[in-house]
């Protein structure tokens, strides 16, 4: 079980694994984000790490359970001339519910539902939802990292040891990003395209139309850079209206 420990492939597979990861969980810490924006802020941070807690669990479960995880690429049916396996239809239906979860919060941004929810006290009622929600989305972005893992190397602790970092990096940084998120509007609608942008991705992968990853880092990345530039330059016109008030009164 140890004998990694004492392999240069060993080691070199597990820095490469976890820098995977860490790459990969960015997609998922904005999704978290958005889920617990519904929740009380005091119940947000303990959702979060429920779900990531749960996450954990099935990653190692599907870790474990490397034959049947192989099996998920074995063709399932045929339609239109496609073939499509347990993986492309988890793709699909994990894309789908992107693309609606993330119509949906633009919508209620868009009319206002969120401040009614809050006020009728209707994000207390969705913790369990939100922590399964977490779990079940994190499983399905995990899905291809994990068969990358399997393809890289044949030592499963260092499979686990990859995943935990991962998981233990999303619950450091996933509170201070909702709360950032929920602070900033025009990044929390941002983060709304970017989910609806990996659920386009999901569905083309489900579809065999593979986009390069690569592709949609620089997009966020980007993107994230625009806003902050505007972001900055905003708040210095409002500071340097400020200054001009309080030289003129």
């Amino acid at each position: 079980m140890f004998d990694w420990l004492y392999t240069a492939e060993g080691w070199i597979s597990l820095a490469t694994l976890v820098f995977l990861e860490l790459v990969l969980a960015v997609d998922n810490l904005v999704f978290i984000a958005i889920v617990s924006q519904r929740l009380q802020r005091e119940k947000r941070r303990l959702a979060q790490r429920f779900g990531l807690l749960l996450a954990l669990f099935i990653r190692v479960a599907m870790l474990f359970g490397l034959v049947w995880l192989t099996r998920l690429q074995k063709p399932l049916f045929e339609l239109f001339g496609q073939v499509f396996s347990w993986r492309d239809v988890i793709l699909l239906a994990g894309g789908l519910y992107l693309l609606w979860k993330a119509t949906t919060e633009i919508h209620a941004e868009a009319e206002g539902e969120d401040e009614a929810a809050a006020a009728s006290g209707l994000r207390a009622s969705g913790f369990v939802s939100a922590v399964l929600t977490i779990a079940v989305i994190d499983a399905v972005f995990a899905l291809d990292s994990i068969l990358t893992a399997v393809a890289m190397t044949q030592f499963l602790p260092v499979m686990i040891l990859a995943n935990v970092a991962a998981i233990v990096v999303m619950m450091l940084f996933a509170h201070p990003i909702s709360e950032f998120i929920e602070r900033h509007l025009t990044f929390k609608l941002l983060a709304l395209s970017f989910i609806l942008m990996i659920g386009v991705v999901l569905v083309a992968d489900g579809l065999h139309f593979h986009i390069p990853r690569g592709y949609i880092y620089f997009a966020i990345a980007f993107s994230l850079f625009v806003e902050g530039v505007n972001t900055w330059v905003l708040k210095r016109r409002q500071q340097r209206r400020a200054r001009t008030s309080a030289e003129e009164g």
